[in-house]
């Protein structure tokens, strides 16, 4: 089917009940699937919505992609320009010669710009989550003329948000020896990224396996556990980076909506709490579920952001 076609079941039924003067069916916005390439990587991304509508970028964490974003993305076409790429080691972006590719949180950043800046996006809200956050940290620290608002799902910015899940990573920082890099070794598998995806949910039913089927896929391809070893050591230096980015919350008051798993086993809700000490006008919303909130609870997250960017964006 082309990627643009409307299901005849879905069409039929719009047309049937709008003939009878019934509710109209909402079809699914359309969402094109793109890349784009920035120096040695090809950027995989979704894009939905009209490019002269307010801008919403959207970077997903571990272990996730823009998959991840699939609802949200549908909800906010509609008065949004949405763009939602995997960064690279996730997804369907393709990185040729990943030896000359460094796995650092500072060049996953340098890559998105590049590809802010071949998309042309002079001003955007960002979404973010888990390793995403930081990316969209340093962006904002770099670029703060060009953020409107943030979202954040469980992607923290404050020390006291670190959950003891952290404390082997920790150890790895503080010690990155081979042996405290083969104690991680689990970490990077589908079984580790299924059991973060459940972990904190009372209600499984509640979880697709779309999504840990689809990120456990991904990182089953060859050379990749090392890859988000790598990356996984990086993590410390943006802990280190924390204070810049609180700086830059102080100074800028971009508008903050936080939407917290408080059940995430490696992000505790006291790290969306701390966002009032620096925005005192932030928004937090904490929901009963773990480190993937939107995959349990979109349906009652997914209205809050959409109030959170018309109130901020829709001016």
């Amino acid at each position: 089917m082309n990627k643009k076609s409307i299901p005849a079941t879905v069409l039929a039924a719009s047309l049937t009940a709008g003939a009878s003067g019934g509710e109209v069916v909402k079809v699914p916005n359309e969402v094109a699937f793109k890349y784009e390439q920035v120096d040695n990587v090809r950027v995989f991304y979704r894009e939905a919505g009209n490019e002269n509508d307010p801008t919403v970028l959207m970077l997903h964490g571990f272990a996730a992609s823009s998959f991840m974003w699939r609802d949200v993305i549908d909800a906010l076409a509609d008065d949004y320009h949405v763009v939602a790429l995997d960064l690279p080691a996730f997804g369907f972006t393709e990185v040729s010669g990943d030896d000359e590719y460094s796995y650092t949180f500072a060049n996953l950043t340098e890559t998105v710009e590049k590809f802010i800046e071949q998309k042309e996006l002079t001003k955007f809200a960002l979404a973010v989550h888990d390793y995403g956050a930081p990316v969209g940290w340093r962006l904002a620290v770099d670029n703060p003329e060009k953020i409107t608002a943030i979202v954040s799902q469980n992607g923290n910015a404050y020390e006291e948000g670190l959950a003891d899940g952290w404390k082997p990573i920790k150890k790895y920082w503080n010690n990155p020896t081979q042996e405290n890099r083969e104690a991680l070794s689990d970490f990077p598998t589908p079984e580790s990224i299924k059991w973060q995806y459940e972990e904190g949910v009372s209600d499984l039913s509640k979880v697709s396996p779309d999504g840990y089927t689809l990120e456990g896929f991904h990182i089953s391809k060859s050379g990749m556990a090392d890859i988000q070893l790598d990356l996984l050591l990086d993590y410390a230096s943006n802990v280190e980076q924390y204070p810049e980015y609180q700086a830059y919350f102080r100074k800028h008051q971009p508008p903050l909506l936080a939407v917290w798993g408080k059940n995430d086993p490696f992000f505790l809700q006291e790290g969306a709490k701390a966002w009032k000490r620096d925005i005192p006008d932030a928004e937090i919303h904490l929901y009963d579920t773990g480190h993937f909130a939107l995959e349990t609870h979109h349906s009652v997250i997914i209205p809050v952001i959409k109030q959170f960017l018309d109130k901020n964006l829709k001016l």
